[in-house]
């Protein structure tokens, strides 16, 4: 029973550094990118050895591609939804913790970098792309959708106006405006590709991506 205790504590003190180099690595490269960010930055901002670093990961960039990987994990909306209102929800999530989150601010630094530390298959606009698609693959299913609406392309364009958004909303607002950008985004693509009575249900507000 010792034995099992004491292996325990090791795991738990375990998780706990693991998770407080995630939290480092992520403002790291959210205040300084990945080229700008090193292992002896974050093991010094984590309060850990490089030694304690290289146990868990064996280089900034799996950290990087780590960070990358686990934000769909952070953005789960609030309210139920299906379909359209579902893909809304994700976005105005995301832009609504954005701001608050490490992980989420590190990604949103890292998708100009990505080239240097993961594959072009596994970046985040796929990764984004992918769930946006799914929702709409349940709108088509809905029938919220115009007939011959390319829901591989709409997913692409909304990723990649999100991206773009959130730059622009960076550097004018430090991200304060950036569920307002989002929810004109989707109110103008929707003009053109959803059916009329989907656009009366659709919510497009802040308050879809925050917990009432």
């Amino acid at each position: 029973m010792k034995h099992v205790a004491v292996r325990a504590v090791k795991q738990e003190r375990a998780e706990r550094t693991r998770a407080a180099l995630i939290e480092a690595a992520a403002e790291e490269f959210a205040e300084q990118g990945f080229a700008g960010t090193s292992v002896m930055k974050i093991a010094d901002r984590a309060g850990v050895t490089l030694g304690a670093v290289y146990f868990h990961f064996r280089n900034k960039g799996e950290l990087a591609r780590h960070i990358v990987a686990g934000q769909p994990e952070l953005v789960v909306p609030p309210h139920p939804s299906r379909g359209l209102q579902h893909a809304v929800d994700v976005t105005l999530t995301w832009a609504c913790q954005l701001p608050s989150s490490p992980v989420l601010r590190a990604g949103a630094r890292l998708v100009w970098e990505q080239e240097q530390f993961t594959p072009a298959a596994d970046n985040s606009h796929r990764q984004w792309t992918e769930i946006i698609l799914e929702d709409l693959l349940v709108a088509q299913g809905m029938r919220e959708l115009r007939a011959g609406t390319d829901v591989a392309a709409l997913a692409r364009v909304v990723v990649n106006a999100c991206t773009g958004a959130q730059m622009h909303s960076f550097v004018e607002s430090a991200h304060e405006d950036l569920p307002q950008r989002i929810g004109e985004i989707w109110e103008c693509l929707l003009q053109a590709v959803a059916v009329p009575s989907a656009l009366k249900r659709i919510e497009y507000g802040e308050a879809r991506g925050r917990a009432a």
